[in-house]
């Protein structure tokens, strides 16, 4: 039973989650999730309301610490006592006994609030390995697997199902019952900062995927084993004007020269036949579009009724949660750095001015803000109807209703400890990893084989002994194997900015001569890590063996060029052959780029 008070009817106890001593309608575990979040909307007061419209982050401290103020600002109490939130997405998680210890400690301090309405915890993508506070998290206890882009090499939906029912597994047993993912953006611009958490430039392999991954993630239909998933960034936040991303002024907008918006909504439409939980539109502002001969108002995407209300919930049917991407109603300054709100076509607006235009667009819930404060102001005003929030809220306790998390949202800090990380995910997440590796070139230098003595660069030397001898010079090596990682601008003017790889895909002059000058004394095998296209051109020119990786350990990758496990990864984009051809390519269309260096789809056996 749960820890909260129990009322007894007919011999069975049942969670008393407002204290009044007996059975209400929403306590009712025998009655549907529609009729309980019916009864429930109509007991609930306007702050009760306004406080389900927020889904911030939430710091995870000592678990019962609720007093403390956390690196986002405000204390557990005052985020869920007083401002009455009861979304919250985490990043930084302890071992899996003690978040499961902090989730149960958070949701008894939900259970003082009014109706006592549990806490929904989510996630950014967490089982592998790119680390950005923005984005997403590396697997830490959790079995480590490809980045996304990586199951869009391997193009095997059964394979991302599993993966969906392990990230599943993993997640329920944190308290993680919301996923902000998968994001089924086409990776149509090289230069998109993105890329490594989509499945490619193919729209109809994006859309099988992402089916897939809806089916290991929330089952047939969402219940007390799902996790309900977000899947973003609507309507398709790959067609970026110069690659550049909207998470900053200078990637505001979003461009269609190719005419494809279709192709990039398409996967959106199968996430909705399959029933996903939620959906997030993206930052992006769109220039110059136009849905059945009419111009689109160019706002971001959250801020567009025609986007929102008349395509995603009237044309496309779609009746689940709408919920914006992080930071679009308030400026802030985070450590020192700039990190204005992603308004993007409304900047001049007050921050209440462009929640009510979020609201009359349709969305349901604001991402990574706590402004209730904003709503009440509003409706008291006569400026929104309660009925329009009244919408939102539905839809939102829908989701916690069918998650079972009304009637026990407790872990077992044994399962917690027993399942997250366990080792047959982390043999299967191995695997995959070595799978996804996509061979471009070999000029019969793989598989290596036993006993290799080995020059290395960017690999470590005590994993790569386990595979052969390791030497300390390239002229005492038989082969050279260096690993690279796509190259980026570095940038750090906004907060998070850092963080985001942007700008031009060429290496550096004195990396590539520096490949030339080890490729002139041994035979020399290079692996560069993908988190969006790269120019290879001087690299492939110089390797025997080039091949490309987007999230695979030392390990896995020397699994897969030895062939113990048979790497089977095809690239999910084109891979160009110079900038002048990005430049010139249109950020909406696939394979656009001239005479690529690597066409999609191209990937050897060894």
């Amino acid at each position: 039973m749960s820890r909260s008070r129990a009322v007894t009817e007919d011999g069975v106890e049942y969670r008393d989650l407002n204290g009044n001593g007996r059975l209400d309608p929403y306590e009712d575990p025998r009655l549907t999730p529609e009729e309980r979040a019916q009864d429930l909307l109509g007991r609930l007061s306007l702050e009760e309301k306004a406080g389900l419209l927020f889904h911030p982050t939430i710091a995870v401290g000592e678990p019962g610490d609720h007093d403390t103020e956390g690196r986002f600002g405000s204390s557990p109490r005052e985020q869920v006592g007083v401002a009455l939130l009861n979304h919250f997405n985490v990043h930084a998680l302890p071992a899996p006994r003690e978040a499961a210890r902090w989730h149960n400690a958070l949701q008894e301090l939900a259970e003082e609030t009014p109706h006592g309405i549990p806490v929904t915890i989510s996630t950014d993508p967490r089982h592998s390995f790119s680390q950005n506070t923005g984005a997403s998290l590396a697997a830490g206890s959790m079995s480590q697997w490809p980045e996304p882009l990586g199951f869009g090499a391997i193009a095997s939906p059964e394979l991302l199902r599993d993966f969906g029912d392990v990230v599943r597994r993993e997640y329920v047993a944190l308290g993680i019952r919301a996923a902000l993912h998968p994001q089924v953006d086409l990776t149509t611009e090289p230069r998109w900062a993105r890329q490594v958490h989509s499945f490619g430039q193919d729209s109809r392999l994006t859309s099988e995927l992402v089916v897939a991954f809806l089916e290991g993630l929330q089952g047939s239909s969402i219940g007390p084993d799902s996790v309900a998933a977000t899947t973003k960034h609507f309507p398709g936040g790959g067609p970026q004007k110069d690659g550049e991303d909207p998470h900053f002024e200078y990637g505001r907008e979003q461009v269609y020269p190719g005419g494809r918006f279709e192709e990039h909504l398409a996967p959106f439409r199968a996430a909705i036949a399959a029933g996903t939980a939620a959906i997030m539109p993206y930052y992006g502002m769109p220039i110059g579009l136009e849905l059945d001969g009419e111009p689109v108002e160019e706002v971001g995407f959250s801020f567009n009724r025609r986007i929102i209300t008349g395509l995603l919930r009237e044309e496309l049917g779609y009746d689940g949660v709408i919920l914006t991407d992080w930071g679009l109603i308030t400026d802030v300054e985070i450590m020192g750095k700039p990190f204005p709100a992603r308004a993007w076509g409304v900047e001049h607006l007050s921050p209440i001015e462009r929640m009510a235009k979020l609201l009359d667009a349709g969305v349901d819930q604001f991402g990574g803000e706590q402004r209730p404060d904003l709503v009440l102001e509003l409706v008291r005003s006569g400026r929104i109807e309660e009925s329009r929030l009244d919408d939102a809220v539905r839809r939102l306790l829908l989701v916690k209703f069918r998650l079972g998390l009304f009637d026990d949202p407790y872990l077992d800090e044994d399962e917690a400890e027993r399942v997250v990380g366990s080792p047959g995910f982390r043999e299967a997440g191995h695997r995959a990893q070595a799978e996804s590796v996509t061979v471009l070139k070999n000029e019969a230098v793989l598989p290596l084989a036993g006993g290799v003595k080995l020059y290395i660069e960017g690999v470590d030397r005590s994993i790569a002994e386990q595979y052969g001898a390791v030497v300390d010079e390239p002229a005492e090596a038989d082969v050279a194997l260096v690993r690279l990682q796509a190259p980026f601008e570095e940038r750090d003017h906004y907060f998070l900015e850092a963080m985001f790889h942007q700008g031009s895909l060429e290496f550096a002059g004195d990396d590539a001569e520096r490949i030339r000058s080890l490729a002139a004394s041994v035979p020399l095998v290079v692996d560069v890590g993908l988190d969006r296209a790269a120019v290879l051109t001087p690299i492939d020119a110089a390797a025997r063996a080039l091949t490309v990786t987007y999230g695979a350990s030392d390990a896995a990758l020397l699994d897969a060029l030895t062939g113990r496990i048979a790497p089977r990864g095809r690239l999910p984009f084109e891979l160009p052959r110079s900038m002048d051809a990005v430049r010139a390519s249109r950020p909406d269309v696939p394979s656009d780029t001239e005479n690529p260096l690597y066409e999609f789809g191209h990937g050897l056996t060894v």
